[in-house]
């Protein structure tokens, strides 16, 4: 009688690629339509970057996802996905803040998934470099928050210790963490900087917030599908 069970899902790392692909697709056209000025592709383009990361979890991780780092992983691509619409999301709200509110939690998701759950080594030494941005990146841009000092500070410390966290999960992960790192810095002079070119930030924090997303859940893929500690949860 042949076996009903589920077949595991593929470990090479170009199997784990394919389930990928649509996000992949999109995320480069937002990146160039951004580029163009193309607002009318650029707008919905950047509403299915996470949903289409999710689906490419979910393919990949079929059969798994009840399993609770995964459930983490889709919370935070989630959270992320409210963040990337926090404008369409909520009409109703300040903007910033409920962008800020919704990456927050993402990267709670993030830090709790990483450190209690795919953590394989000890924070590297040379990861004291995210407490060294933190202070120089809200020392640049303290007289320019107004309002909005504590609740940045607040974020910084959040996405610092996401970053840290990363580090501690293998080298595609961490990788992923310092990507979204630098595009978290990029917007908040983007944001908050008088003058701040938008037409080449605007750019830059996409490129390195779709990398550094797909690399996390790549690599989170990867961890589970691998036998790594996270994947026996």
């Amino acid at each position: 009688m042949a076996s009903t069970r589920t077949p595991p899902p593929p470990t090479t790392l170009g199997h784990l690629l394919v389930p990928f692909t649509p996000y992949a697709l999109v995320a480069a056209v937002h990146v160039i339509s951004l580029t163009a000025g193309a607002s009318a592709v650029a707008a919905p383009t950047k509403l299915l970057l996470m949903p289409l990361l999710a689906v490419g979890v979910a393919w990949a991780l079929r059969g798994a996802l009840a399993r609770t780092p995964v459930i983490l992983l889709l919370t935070a691509l989630g959270l992320s996905w409210l963040g990337d619409g926090a404008g369409t999301f909520f009409p109703f709200a300040p903007t910033v803040p409920m962008m800020l509110l919704c990456f927050g939690l993402a990267h709670v998701a993030y830090i709790v998934l990483f450190w209690r759950l795919l953590s394989r080594n000890p924070v590297p030494p040379w990861a004291v470099v995210y407490a060294l941005w933190w202070g120089v990146l809200l020392a640049t841009l303290w007289p320019h928050l107004g309002a909005l000092l504590l609740p940045v500070a607040v974020y910084g410390l959040v996405l610092g210790g996401t970053a840290i966290a990363a580090s501690r999960a293998g080298a595609m992960i961490a990788v992923g963490g310092a990507f979204f790192l630098a595009s978290d810095s990029i917007l908040a002079f983007d944001l908050f900087w008088p003058g701040a070119p938008t037409a080449v930030t605007g750019p830059l924090v996409m490129l390195t917030y779709t990398i550094g997303q797909g690399l996390i859940a790549l690599g989170v893929v990867r961890s589970l599908t691998s036998g790594a500690r996270g994947g026996r949860r």
